[in-house]
């Protein structure tokens, strides 16, 4: 997660066309479902009644990560199997690579608390520095506890799936997990050679469609037989109506490809806490669900700015009313 107002630029991405923009103006959305869709949960102590509408009747999210190596406080009562929460390995606990505390959690979860964790993130974004939201960490740190963590977590509970490191989408990325692997092969623990073992690959985007599919296609062609996963992204600091045409185009991509195990865009919160621009949010000001909320959720779109909470209103039009906006007001009129 980058915590910089202003997402890396990715000038090599291109920008939507035209011609992609009239097509997409043409289609009609609809509600939909994926079982690939989760949240990235991100808590916000001043309206803790929004955590609630992730698990509400009818979301179609399954599944969660918070970042985090233990579930968060509004789900821990929540099932594995009601929604699934998936732990994170965020970056290094300490200065002491022997330490092993994210396998010990896991272990816990598993062993004592009878959850039954069947994936685990490796760490946010170690090729990104602190002030950008990364774990900002070198590749051989990175490998030395990894080897004290999740190599004893695969031998110990072999169901466990185990996400690679996820890095960001700047240049550079590959060249970081390359060594990252490299570090690896070269270490020794309790007495074995090993090696980082890994079932998925996690991916970070904010920016346009083009780049997106490029980007993907570049994963595929380092990492061809490894599903993905794109636990962060969002057509970052838009206008309204480019941010949800991205949003609509990348999860018809996301669905219907094999090796898109799953994904969980990055809008959990209101627009005035969002640092990827306020249109990508999944709810307005006043906590209501925004056209793309609703949509992630499974639902129909609800016409609400995500900047004003004003139904019917959009920022890129000057106020003008759409036609989903009118039909919300009328159904609102006649008390449908």
């Amino acid at each position: 997660m980058l915590s910089t107002t202003t997402p890396l630029s990715l000038g090599w991405a291109g920008n939507l066309s035209l011609a992609t923009l009239f097509a997409l103006a043409s289609t009609v959305i609809s509600a939909d479902s994926s079982d690939k869709r989760g949240l990235v949960f991100i808590p916000h102590d001043d309206y803790p009644e929004d955590n609630q509408l992730w698990i509400g009747p009818g979301s179609t999210m399954t599944w969660y990560y918070n970042y985090a190596m233990k579930p968060a406080d509004p789900f821990s009562s929540v099932s594995q199997e009601s929604f699934e929460f998936v732990p994170m390995f965020w970056g290094p606990p300490g200065d002491d690579v022997e330490d092993t505390v994210f396998y010990d959690t896991v272990a816990d979860l598993i062993n004592n608390e009878g959850r039954n964790i069947t994936h685990v993130l490796g760490f946010n974004e170690p090729d990104a520095p602190s002030d950008w939201g990364g774990s900002n960490m070198e590749a051989k740190d990175a490998a030395e506890y990894w080897v004290k963590n999740m190599e004893p977590l695969k031998e110990d509970f072999p169901w466990v799936k185990i996400g690679l490191p996820g890095c960001t989408a700047v240049e550079g990325w590959v060249d970081w997990l390359a060594d990252f692997l490299g570090e690896c092969a070269e270490l020794e623990y309790e007495g074995r050679d090993r090696n980082c073992s890994f079932d998925f690959l996690p991916l970070h985007w904010y920016d346009n469609f083009e780049g997106l599919a490029n980007y993907v296609g570049t994963a595929r062609e380092f990492f061809p037989d490894t599903p993905l996963w794109i636990t962060e992204y969002a057509y970052a600091h838009q206008d309204l109506k480019p941010t949800q045409y991205f949003y609509n185009q990348s999860q018809e991509y996301f669905d219907r490809l094999d090796f898109v195990e799953r994904y969980s865009y990055f809008g959990s919160f209101r627009s005035e806490d969002s640092n990827v621009g306020k249109n990508a949010a999944f709810l307005n000001n006043d906590g209501n669900l925004t056209d793309i909320g609703s949509w992630y959720m499974g639902g129909a779109a609800t016409g609400i700015d995500p900047q004003s909470g004003a139904v019917g209103r959009t920022s890129m039009d000057g106020g003008r009313w759409t036609l989903l906006g009118c039909l919300g007001v009328a159904l609102m009129v006649v008390g449908l």
